[in-house]
């Protein structure tokens, strides 16, 4: 996998210390959502429909930083949203840094390379930039035409500078294992990349479009064939083997919603970063007050086709801690994609979704007068 060093020694070392420490629970990379508003309006984004008034709010830097340091993961993404739409993300990032956190910023890279002046070149800082295919496939995605050329511009002039630049590939029904693949040989060959992350997109509720979106068999049988392609072509991916091993239906592992907690305007939100069932006051609260046991694939109907990475990576990663061979046995003989796949989890005992208002979160924001962290970021 194409991590650095550094970064496999210190998240594995913070593994190890919280399994001596007898901690069942605990996070390896914080969501941190500093605003919902973006400068693009993708058909499966279930962040930017929110009403204007919740569009204009934003995390203050200091409220980033603390939340940080209340969580205590050594890896912080930074989703939005557009990050970069934020006028203070180059704090935000700096001040995460000097904590000695691993940072991802996330971005469409419209505005990328516009901004690269406000970083510097350093082993915590990655760019991931989104990117769902090559141009055709990425600019429907996105639903606005010429996204993927300003994206390609800004990724090789990040590279040019010395950033560490990795791809976040979401998948959709309308992806094609042929089109991936060409894909992938596109950001080991072309953009030079650091790596791949690569996942099933989520049926957020809140998505205009939602017959996108893939099934828990299709994933499988997607990655199956789209790895059984990639043999010997060595493409790069920013995940753990055993994540991409669990893909393609050779794993039988269950979410791990407190492994990517997220934090956002409203707070600490319940259970994961892709479900809205309310918020907690502190991450403490979020630990300790949340029914972990009442969600994840089987337990909850929401949950039912969800493989994507901020549940199931973190469950990989400790798995790949606990049996370091198992995992250089992946590693080093590829995933399996031939024969039987293991059993799905049943869903018979699942509770059913329910519909979880937003208005009871909103109504604080509505009432309350915006601070000065909470000004338009625009």
């Amino acid at each position: 996998m194409s991590v650095p060093l550094i970064q496999q020694i210190r998240v594995g070392s913070y593994i190890l210390r919280q399994k001596l420490s007898g901690n069942r629970r605990y996070p390896l990379v914080l969501m941190l959502e500093p605003l919902f508003r973006c400068n693009l309006a993708c058909a499966g984004c279930g962040k930017i429909s929110h009403p204007d008034h919740i569009l204009r709010q934003r995390l203050s830097v200091d409220e980033c930083l603390a939340a940080a340091q209340e969580c205590g993961a050594p890896v912080v993404s930074i989703p939005g949203g557009e990050p970069l739409v934020h006028p203070q993300i180059d704090e935000i990032v700096k001040g995460l840094i000097a904590q000695k956190r691993f940072v991802y910023l996330c971005t469409n890279a419209i505005l990328l390379e516009r901004n690269l002046h406000r970083f510097s070149p350093t082993p915590y800082l990655t760019f991931s930039v989104h990117l769902d295919g090559l141009k055709e496939q990425h600019d429907h995605s996105v639903s606005r035409a010429g996204v993927f050329d300003t994206a390609v511009r800004a990724i090789k002039a990040a590279r040019a500078k010395g950033f560490r630049v990795t791809i976040n590939c979401t998948l959709f029904k309308t992806s094609y294992t042929e089109g991936i693949a060409e894909f992938l040989d596109y950001c080991r060959d072309e953009l030079d990349v650091e790596g791949v992350t690569i996942a099933p997109g989520y049926a957020y509720e809140r998505a205009p479009v939602q017959e996108h979106f893939m099934t828990r068999t299709r994933t499988k049988t997607f990655f199956r064939d789209l790895f059984r392609r990639g043999k010997g072509r060595k493409w790069r991916f920013n995940q753990s083997i055993l994540y991409l091993d669990f893909l393609a239906g050779n794993a039988d592992y269950r979410c791990t919603p407190w492994g990517n907690p997220t934090r956002n305007i409203f707070g600490w939100q319940r259970p994961c970063y892709l479900l809205d069932e309310g918020y907690a006051p502190s991450f403490r609260a979020l630990m300790e007050e949340t029914d972990w046991e009442a969600y994840g694939t089987g337990n909850y109907e929401k949950c039912a086709d969800c493989m994507v990475h901020c549940g199931y990576e973190p469950t990989a990663v400790a798995d790949m801690v606990a049996h370091p061979f198992k995992a250089l046995r992946v590693a080093l003989g590829g995933v399996r994609t031939e024969g039987d796949m293991v059993p799905e989890i049943p869903l018979e005992n699942q509770r059913p979704a329910r519909t979880v208002d937003p208005q009871s979160w909103y109504v604080r924001f509505m009432k309350e007068p915006a601070s000065q962290s909470r000004n338009d970021a625009a």
